[in-house]
């Protein structure tokens, strides 16, 4: 995909999120979602840190905010560039940020010079509502699945892996779906306390092993849960276990039955959804208890599946840092999202299903009941690391990439180090690294920008972009309708009948 981009002329524009579907839709909907659960009219509450993503993604990307600005030097060509939000759960521009900045790390710092393997493992449906709130209980099983996987790297290499873990919370329609994203190191290393570690490649995977490995870990997740009595709570369909956690109070039910809708899709508030379908395929449902091998390196087993397939060399570099782009991408692209005549809200899928489904419409305070379960919950860690990439490793430091010196090029033993500071990317620097586009080259005389000031004052801010023609101040929020609202006619059909 980089070596596409590098091919084609772009020319930086400043991006204005207030025009986007996306961003309307949350401005003349919010106000309304908020009133509809203050008022009891929807069974689910909003948690705080829920409440805030909401509010903070209308303040991303505005110039009455505060900003950065940029000036050359040569010809006074100056240039904006507004503040984000750093949203965690569903913001395009500050996830398409974290997700380049974190892949650069991972290839610079972590990953060492070695094949890489995805795997992905996705949950039964009756689990998704559960594990959408319950952080400890996800982390739990995503350990025991890393686990699994490191030790048949150990029994295949005879050496130690390691992984890099990523938690997604959604799948392409937007509904509640956490499932795991983890590239594996593939093969093992040997230890070693005399001699350098010696790789061993795992060599050709069957897709009988990724069988194997999913038998494994789903009885050991299903004995984990059977041993803390959750197990009949978790797969039910309706996530009675909320109720009888200790924490438990009226928002956690709330926040559990939204996840709950979320998961599901096709009940209020965050459902139900409208297929458009391209002709017509058949569904092959097998009801077994058996595994079953789909393809190639991919297996599935009681409502588990895992796909192993997706491999990147130890000399590909592009290739390395797209595949970890790729595990770490935003929940929703905003270019997918769009409004019907009828109102509604169309969301593209990124691949058809197989049922020949292309995209899915839903009322927009149904979209953000998707956004708001996309949220993770606070404190819960979307990327973790695991084996000789775990920070408790006694082989991390031998294993991960020699430091980079401030010239580009390696330090070689013995010669002074010279690190980066910290893990910080500069905008500039990821632009040019996703995009091959130079944003501090002036388009007049093509010489070099540099920083000049941060406008944190909002009151400067908004004299400011006024000059420029942007709004002083933050586009106001429609106001909230009344009820029944929704826009859609089936579902307003449906809530005069229930009232």
């Amino acid at each position: 995909m980089v070596g596409g981009l590098a091919k084609r002329a772009f020319r930086y524009e400043r991006r204005r999120p207030e025009v986007t579907t996306l961003y309307r839709v949350v401005q003349e909907n919010v106000e309304t979602l908020f009133s509809a659960v203050s008022e009891g009219a929807v069974s689910v509450s909003l948690p705080g840190f829920v409440r805030k993503e909401l509010s903070s993604y209308l303040e991303c990307g505005l110039l009455c905010r505060g900003f950065a600005r940029l000036r050359c030097g040569a010809c006074a060509e100056s240039r904006v560039v507004a503040f984000s939000c750093k949203g965690r759960g569903f913001c395009p521009s500050c996830l398409g940020r974290k997700m380049s900045a974190t892949a650069a790390n991972l290839v610079e710092h972590v990953m060492p010079r070695a094949p890489l393997r995805q795997w992905v493992l996705t949950m039964p449906f009756g689990w998704r509502a559960r594990l959408g709130y319950d952080g400890k209980l996800l982390a739990a099983l995503l350990r025991i699945f890393t686990r699994t996987v490191l030790a048949f790297y150990k029994e295949r290499s005879g050496g130690e892996s390691g992984v890099v873990s990523v938690i997604q919370r959604t799948q392409s329609d937007l509904r509640l779906n956490p499932h795991v994203h983890a590239v594996f190191v593939d093969g093992g290393f040997a230890v070693s306390e005399d001699a350098p570690l010696r790789f061993t490649s795992l060599g050709h995977l069957r897709t009988r092993e990724v069988g194997e490995v999913l038998e494994r870990a789903s009885a050991r997740m299903r004995q984990y849960l059977s041993k803390r009595g959750l197990l009949g709570g978790v797969e039910a369909e309706e996530v009675e276990a909320a109720d009888e956690a200790p924490e438990s109070s009226q928002e956690t039910r709330g926040h559990a039955e939204l996840c709950g809708s979320a998961a599901s899709g096709q009940s209020p508030p965050a459902g139900p959804q409208w297929k458009k379908k391209e002709g017509s395929k058949p569904l092959a449902h097998v009801a077994t208890t058996a595994t079953v091998l789909e393809g190639s390196q991919c297996a599935s087993k009681d409502g588990f599946t895992l796909h192993a397939a997706t491999c990147a060399g130890a000399e590909d570099e592009g290739g390395r840092e797209r595949l970890l782009r790729y595990v770490l991408r935003p929940a929703v692209a905003q270019e997918r999202i769009q409004r019907t005549e009828e109102g509604l809200v169309r969301i593209a899928l990124k691949k058809p299903w197989s049922d020949g489904t292309v995209a899915v419409e839903l009322d927009p305070l149904s979209l953000l009941c998707r956004l708001a379960a996309s949220v993770p919950p606070p404190k819960l860690h979307t990327v973790r690391y695991a084996g000789v990439l775990g920070s408790a490793s006694k082989l991390r430091s031998r294993v991960v990439p020699t430091p980079v010196a401030s010239g580009g090029t390696r330090v070689e033993d013995g010669e002074p180090m010279c690190k980066r500071k910290g893990r910080y990317r500069p905008w500039a620097e990821l632009m040019m690294r996703a995009l091959k586009l130079d944003v501090l080259e002036c388009p007049r005389c093509r010489g070099r920008m540099k920083l000049l000031s941060l406008v944190t004052d909002v009151a400067e801010a908004g004299r400011f972009a006024r000059k420029l023609g942007d709004p002083p101040a933050l586009p106001p929020r429609a106001p909230a309708r009344g009820p029944p609202y929704w826009q859609s006619r089936a579902l307003r059909r449906l809530a005069g009948a229930a009232a």
